[in-house]
């Protein structure tokens, strides 16, 4: 079935010398692999290597075989061009591992049309906007909210979260994180995109991002930390 949509690419894995396999998240039909061949052999190869960067949205027609295979693009051009994402090396760090994030998070192939909107709508954010240092924090709380995991806030008062269970509760069990990390939390929560960038400190910010890639590991199933994550870090260690 020839299909045209927007797509998110998460992944692009490169195929004996040539060619390439990209991951990408349509807007049309979830999660789809592609088979590019000769990616890197003709007098376009940059060109065409600049499509398939990490959480670049394109727009694509492809025949859509929809049978667990590769698919393969017809026609391929940039959705929207990007102007510091890839030059800024805060943004360009974000960027690779939410791209992994969401190669761990996202498995269905099936249409998720609101996941697709937030998330071309926050890539364009920010690469519009200078200050992000809450970027990847902020992205990946709201995330859970179409992964199905997103913490009950009806109780957003008691001292402690719960991970496993994903509620605030008054009392301090195995599963609960400390009143600090449950305050750090509550914070998050409540944060937008345009909400100011300084709200915490660096050290904070390492504790956020570890509850949440615990809150991961314990909701979805074969969630693995991302490879950049130290990457991360150390770009965010002041």
């Amino acid at each position: 079935m020839l299909v045209k949509t927007k797509a998110i690419v998460i992944s692009a894995l490169k195929y004996q010398e040539k060619s390439l396999i990209v991951k990408c998240f349509t807007q049309s039909d979830g999660l789809k692999s592609y088979f590019v061949p000769s990616a890197y052999s003709n007098k376009k190869a940059n060109q065409k290597i600049a499509y398939f960067q990490p959480l670049t949205i394109i727009e694509i027609e492809a025949n859509h075989k929809n049978k667990g295979t590769l698919e393969h693009f017809k026609e391929i051009k940039l959705a929207h061009s990007f102007h510091t994402i890839n030059t800024d090396i805060v943004k360009s760090t974000i960027v690779i591992f939410l791209s992994e994030i969401l190669h761990h998070s996202i498995h269905e192939e099936e249409k998720n049309e609101n996941l697709f909107s937030f998330l071309e709508t926050a890539l364009l954010w920010l690469d519009t906007h200078e200050e992000a240092t809450n970027f990847h924090l902020i992205l990946m709380m709201e995330m859970t909210k179409f992964l199905g995991f997103y913490p009950d806030v009806s109780e957003i008062d008691f001292d402690f979260f719960d991970v496993k269970e994903g509620f605030f509760t008054p009392f301090q069990s195995v599963n609960t994180i400390s009143a600090h990390e449950t305050q750090l939390l509550k914070r998050l929560i409540e944060l937008k995109f345009d909400s100011n960038q300084r709200t915490f400190a660096g050290i904070e910010r390492q504790i956020l991002l570890k509850i949440l890639l615990d809150f991961y590991t314990l909701h979805l199933e074969g969630f693995k930390k991302p490879k950049s994550l130290e990457v991360l870090k150390e770009v965010f260690s002041s």
